[in-house]
């Protein structure tokens, strides 16, 4: 029987909200392939659940985890597996090709792995181009001659060109980099993979034969600076709640919590809450930060501790113990909470803690 969970805080993940966000990430890539990112426990959303939700829509999966991959696969799910990192070592190589992944190569040391593995195999390959991000990728002129070995090799069974774009999200777009790739790739006729979300969303040249969307499949804007989710039409996929575990009157020079960096300027009611940055909410985030107190809008006051936060009542007269605090999620968008805790939806979902309770919604 599995143990009773008492302490009131709880993420809810919207599979469904999953599902309509992956619809929408598909009517942006046309008929391009869609690699379905699920790396970092599926953006702390969780791996498996994510995958059996998108099962009978993604065309393959995205990971940088060997040991993801394998999870995965011993689930019976059969969709190709994007290896964004590729080998980081030449054992990895024949288990790379039992296991039906496709690598991608970025550096000229996995290229020799691939085409030096003892075995008999062939396996379609990545190759990464550095067109600007300057992180991972072939310059000129390695690419040619890791090009030029792959295609002549029995071990490679297709090669798809690959970069990665360090702008799609920002005002400078991706037209510079979409320029040194033409430089590169030149009248090659490889297929492409080359979108993001902030690239699928935003620029339809970067479409290509594969793309992949990530942040965008859990309900977060890639550029929200420029435009909410939900005006591009995502739905948010987690939702953090906790309750309100006591409710404390306090007057004008009462300080709250660690430090006392909040000070009250007049008499209010204080309410403390069940989640605290050992459950994943920023502990960096400042007084003002905006919560839902029982669908009401409410800000939290003083510092963010390892179990507890503490929000201001005044707006919520009917609020008291018990009363449902929502951290993020419906209703309130993880990228206001990050961007008031300085930070970005990708990092507050990652950070989500293991003691935190899942429930699962929206599919039977």
């Amino acid at each position: 029987m599995p143990a009773p969970v008492f302490r009131p805080v709880r993420v809810r993940i919207d599979l469904a909200a999953l599902r309509r966000n992956h619809a929408v990430a598909r009517r942006h890539a046309g008929g391009a392939g869609i690699w379905s990112v699920l790396k970092a426990n599926a953006y702390g959303h969780g791996l498996m659940r994510a995958a059996r939700a998108l099962a009978d829509d993604a065309d393959g999966f995205a990971l940088v985890e060997f040991e993801g991959a394998m999870a995965l696969r011993d689930a019976g799910l059969r969709q190709p597996i994007l290896m964004m990192e590729g080998f980081y070592g030449p054992q990895e190589v024949p288990l790379h090709a039992a296991q039906g992944l496709v690598p991608v190569l970025h550096r000229p040391e996995q290229v020799h792995w691939l085409l030096h593995s003892p075995g008999s195999f062939s396996l379609p390959v990545y190759l990464k181009l550095n067109t600007g991000m300057n992180r991972l990728g072939f310059d000129e002129p390695e690419f040619r001659a890791a090009l030029d070995a792959l295609a002549n090799s029995s071990r490679v069974a297709g090669i798809t060109l690959m970069t990665h774009f360090a702008d799609a999200d920002e005002s400078s777009g991706i037209g510079d980099q979409m320029a040194r790739l033409g430089a590169m790739r030149g009248d090659l006729s490889y297929p492409l993979c080359l979108a993001n979300s902030a690239a699928l969303l935003r620029f339809p040249e970067a479409v290509g034969d594969w793309v992949r969307p990530g942040i965008m499949l859990y309900g977060s804007s890639p550029f929200p600076a420029m435009a909410s989710a939900d005006s591009l039409g995502l739905a948010p996929v987690m939702t953090l709640e906790a309750e309100v575990i006591a409710v404390r009157d306090i007057v004008a020079g009462d300080r709250v919590g660690y430090g006392g960096t909040f000070v009250a300027d007049r008499s209010m009611r204080i309410g403390i809450v069940a989640c605290g940055y050992g459950d994943g909410y920023p502990r960096h985030a400042p007084t003002g930060t905006p919560v839902f107190v029982d669908g009401e809008p409410a800000e939290t006051v003083g510092r963010v501790s390892m179990d507890k936060l503490c929000v201001d009542l005044s707006a919520c007269p009917g609020a008291t113990v018990g009363s449902v605090v929502t951290l993020w999620g419906r209703g309130l968008p993880a990228d206001t909470v990050a961007a008031s805790a300085g930070t970005i939806s990708y990092e507050i979902f990652c950070a989500l803690a293991a003691r935190v309770p899942v429930v699962e919604e929206g599919l039977g």
